[in-house]
């Protein structure tokens, strides 16, 4: 009956807590043939074992330096990774999943640059390549490090376009300058026509270096 107390004798409690190691249903169906208590379930058996700390040492882990019964066996024909089902959905040999991302691959960024996955240990994964803007990429190999302090900016305003020469190494106090100012106030460099972006990158970087000269 549910929230009775079942009794057990100390015979009964004494052979349990003998065999508390051994498998708690094979336990459990000795007991019952033993004692003649059809009155006591598994569930009840479990739950004094419980109460009483008898527990069978199994983790369900296997034990370090232990070798699973199943190491080195094939999965039988038609069960588990062999059954036809699955096989319709693993990969054959050599062959390669769509997403796979090869030295060389590129893609386009959501803020529309173009990157591209080169042989760098990458800081964050540890994977062996990481993707870096194609564009900076491109022009470090031509020029070396873009210099502290400095920012790449497109000079025809294709983004896309990696060329070394479409980019130019400009303080990063001149990008601001190159959006209009701070109001707004200028043309902005991607504003205006292609004929036009050579004067507004002079005004641009002659206002830099009389703010610079001002300031020092």
């Amino acid at each position: 009956m549910k929230g009775r107390r079942i009794p057990y004798s100390e015979a009964e409690l004494q052979w349990i807590e003998a065999r508390s190691k051994d498998a708690r249903a094979e336990a459990h169906r000795k007991f019952c043939r033993k004692f003649g208590r059809d009155d006591v379930s598994l569930s009840n058996f479990n739950s004094l074992c419980k109460r009483k700390g008898w527990m069978t040492g199994r983790t369900g882990y296997f034990a370090k330096g232990t070798t699973p019964p199943n190491k080195g066996k094939k999965c039988p024909e038609g069960v588990g990774g062999r059954h036809p089902n699955a096989r319709k959905t693993q990969f054959k040999k050599g062959h390669l999943p769509h997403n796979h991302n090869y030295l060389g691959h590129e893609r386009v960024s959501k803020d529309g640059y173009v990157e591209v996955s080169i042989a760098e240990t990458n800081p964050h994964t540890g994977f062996e390549r990481r993707y870096v803007l194609k564009h900076r990429h491109e022009w470090e190999k031509a020029n070396g490090p873009v210099p502290e302090g400095y920012a790449l900016k497109c000079l025809d305003g294709d983004r896309l376009n990696t060329d070394p020469t479409n980019w130019k190494a400009v303080p990063r106090a001149v990008l601001a300058l190159l959006n209009g100012g701070r109001h707004r106030t200028a043309l902005a460099y991607d504003a205006a026509e292609p004929e036009v972006k050579p004067t507004v990158m002079a005004l641009a970087e002659l206002k830099h270096k009389l703010r610079e000269r001002s300031n020092g």
